[in-house]
């Protein structure tokens, strides 16, 4: 089984997605970020948040590709941005 990053280095979406995510990931802010994506109350850890982040991603992104009316660009670049910046913590910790 591979690891939570090794799970993120193996997503596969539109270039310009991953692009807008980079940019917003060079100011990711834990706090008010992932409040606003998970919602208010204890923050989990950077593992956790990012599993949880993983499901709503591709819960955005079956919605892109159904072409589903719910789908929200901006919302799934959220996604992927504080996923980059889970993942940037991760690695940071791990070293």
């Amino acid at each position: 089984m591979k690891d939570i990053l090794g799970l993120l280095n193996d997503l596969r979406r539109p270039r310009i997605l991953i692009r807008a995510a980079r940019i917003g990931a060079q100011d990711y802010r834990r706090n008010p970020h992932l409040h606003r994506l998970i919602g208010y109350g204890t923050l989990p850890r950077p593992g956790a948040a990012l599993m949880r982040l993983m499901e709503m991603e591709a819960d955005l992104d079956d919605k892109r590709h159904k072409n589903d009316a719910a789908y929200s660009v901006s919302r799934h670049v959220e996604v992927l941005t504080a996923m980059m910046g889970e993942a940037r913590i991760l690695r940071e910790a791990a070293h």
